[in-house]
């Protein structure tokens, strides 16, 4: 099993700079060969494959044009076109609705390093090329069997190291309390379980929406173009990546609780794209997506187990006391009731049919 291990790289090293302008050179090989897809496609209606473009690559390093190209490393070329090609495959397989496009090198942020140009020395060192750079070493790693090394550019102008290595021996099992659980997502209350324990979201953007606001405005008065501007969008950008920040320790924080409390976890499938549509800015605060990614790793992590149900299931619509559909369940009906009688809250409602279907009594399944 490998894990990705991410650092900060040191913001006051001067030989930062390096790194941001190898950065921009990967933009311009990235931009260089979307054009060349597009124009294979234009001439011969198909596009090229990885391989081709790779033979290619190394015909271009050896003309005068693109003699510095060489000075860049080799694998970290390659990856380029595999970035390319894996965001083609998704574009057929139709998970993203445009293929790769042109991108400034404002938006180009990384590049991926992967059996050389890196070496990690002594303490909290790396060299990358011929240079030795210093990060923010709050974890450790086997060195021996790292797998890639990415460079990463934020919106800041920060840079970091991520590191992709084996991780052996990081299950750590928590005591059993036999306690099973299902859980209902919800907008104003962020998960329901069938226990009725209701779990609220702190809602971090809607918190620093006037930070936001703020920092939108000054950005807004700054000349296009002036050093000003810039760094008002890296004050922007702060406040955003703080955000972020918050949510995703939340998120962990909770997944590491509902381990230590719940042995088996039911969670419903969930449209998360067709929900932004619908409710926009409030399903991205929530962050169910990532929490879930998340969760599924505390879990394996802990020895635990988290259960999905197909997101068709009627698990609002379905009576949790007669097992009746009730077909005509509007949205805004907040309280779940029954021809039979049955009165109940439309979340717990669906959270203990969550956890029926998802991990059903033993005389049930048998």
């Amino acid at each position: 099993m490998y894990l990705t291990y991410n650092y900060k790289l040191y913001s006051r090293c001067d030989r930062n700079k390096y790194l941001h302008r190898d950065i921009d050179a990967f933009a311009g090989v990235y931009n260089h060969f979307i054009a060349l897809h597009k124009r294979y496609y234009r001439m011969f209606g198909k596009y090229p494959s990885k391989f081709r473009l790779m033979r290619h690559l190394s015909k271009l390093k050896k003309t005068t044009r693109f003699a510095r190209w060489c000075l860049l490393p080799s694998q970290a070329l390659q990856n380029v076109i595999e970035r390319i090609d894996f965001g083609y495959q998704k574009f057929f397989a139709k998970d993203n609705k445009r293929p790769p496009t042109f991108r400034s090198r404002f938006r180009y942020l990384s590049y991926t390093l992967k059996q050389a140009g890196y070496k990690f020395l002594d303490s909290n060192k790396v060299r990358i090329g011929k240079r030795v750079f210093r990060y923010h070493k709050s974890r450790d790693f086997d060195a021996e069997t790292v797998k890639t090394a990415t460079i990463i550019r934020d919106r800041v102008g920060d840079l970091w190291l991520c590191v992709v290595a084996k991780a052996e021996g990081i299950k750590q099992d928590i005591a059993k309390t036999g306690k099973t659980a299902g859980f209902d997502f919800g907008l104003k209350t962020y998960l329901t379980a069938s226990d009725n324990t209701q779990i609220q979201s702190p809602l971090f953007f809607s918190r620093n929406s006037r930070k936001v606001k703020a920092a939108n405005r000054n950005l807004s008065c700054k000349q296009k173009g002036s050093n000003n501007r810039q760094r008002a969008r890296k004050d922007l950008a702060r406040v955003y990546r703080r955000v972020a920040c918050q949510r995703k320790e939340y998120h962990w924080w909770l997944a590491h609780q509902l381990c230590k409390q719940y042995d088996i976890l039911c969670f419903e499938k969930l449209n998360i794209k067709a929900m932004k549509q619908l409710w926009g800015r409030k399903v991205s605060d929530l962050g169910f997506s990532d929490f879930l990614d998340i969760l599924k790793h505390v879990a394996q992590k802990t020895g635990k187990k988290v259960v999905q149900l197909n997101q068709w299931l009627p698990t609002s619509k379905t009576c949790s006391a007669c097992g009746t559909v009730k077909d005509d369940l509007e949205l805004r009906e907040r309280t779940f009731r029954c021809g039979c009688g049955f009165v109940i809250a439309r979340d717990l409602n669906a959270a203990i049919n969550i956890h029926r279907w998802g991990h059903p009594p033993m005389e049930e399944a048998t």
